[in-house]
């Protein structure tokens, strides 16, 4: 899925960092400044979806993944550069590497159909289960755990479809399992999502049992903001809370921000 070396000399290294810079015209690059791991990731490749990944602290080439067959339309580290998120023009399938390895972790399917995906974003949290947001062309908002794949993945391998069949193959099987927010935001505008915050809550669906709640900001290129509260109880059931909505073209003017 990748390969991991020691890299060519820093001159080199630095040249073709270069030209990986001068060839990515849309600007997309993924940054995580932390002292586990400081990395920066470029496309490799303007025809297929592979990643360079640069290591900011040694200087030099840490690993070049092929994650899709198509071109890269988003990607995101995750803040402690443990993880790489990507996804490819056709926005479909989103995968997930672990950047020590180069390996892919996780394969998440968004949509049967095309979509383009606009933003990825990891939550903060070290201590809690990932998560993955994305939003994409559809105007949806998509809600990956991490943690829940995990569970899930065992299960299918303990069953007996999932012993006989590669991993390749039974992903494929796998349906769309994530939490989707539809309609937030209007089809075709750009929009951009963080998770703020991801915090342990009393689950409500069963006594004695921990739910995990996801603080996620919006933004769109038409200037709305909204937050939402996504809540995940034990049995990956979700919920979606609109906490808060304005347009900001409108808000910023009235306090005296804007001209």
């Amino acid at each position: 899925m990748g390969q991991q070396g020691e890299g060519p000399l820093r001159s080199e290294v630095n040249l073709l960092l270069l030209e990986r810079l001068w060839q990515n015209k849309e600007g997309l690059c993924a940054f995580s400044a932390s002292l586990e791991g400081s990395f920066l990731a470029l496309p490799a490749s303007t025809t297929k979806g592979s990643v360079l990944v640069y290591n900011v602290m040694e200087l030099h080439s840490h690993c070049e993944i092929d994650a899709h067959r198509s071109p890269l339309a988003a990607m995101v580290l995750s803040s402690n550069g443990m993880y790489i998120a990507t996804a490819s023009e056709q926005g479909t399938i989103i995968r997930v590497h672990l950047v020590s390895e180069a390996t892919k972790s996780y394969c998440f399917r968004r949509g049967t159909y095309p979509s383009t995906i606009f933003s990825l974003s990891f939550g903060p949290s070290t201590e809690l289960p990932d998560i993955l947001v994305a939003t994409s062309f559809s105007g949806s908002v998509h809600l990956f755990s991490l943690g829940f794949a995990i569970d899930q993945r065992s299960k299918r391998s303990g069953s007996f479809l999932g012993s006989i069949l590669p991993d390749s193959v039974s992903d494929a099987l796998d349906p769309a399992y994530h939490h989707v927010l539809h309609n937030a935001g209007p089809p075709g505008v750009k929009s951009y999502a963080v998770i703020r915050t991801v915090d342990k809550v009393p689950d409500t669906s069963k006594s004695e049992s921990v739910a995990f709640r996801a603080t996620i900001s919006i933004i769109t290129y038409n200037g709305y903001f909204q937050e939402y509260s996504s809540i995940i109880n034990h049995q990956n059931e979700s919920s979606w809370i609109l906490e808060r909505e304005f347009n900001l073209l409108t808000v910023l003017p009235e306090q005296g921000i804007c001209a």
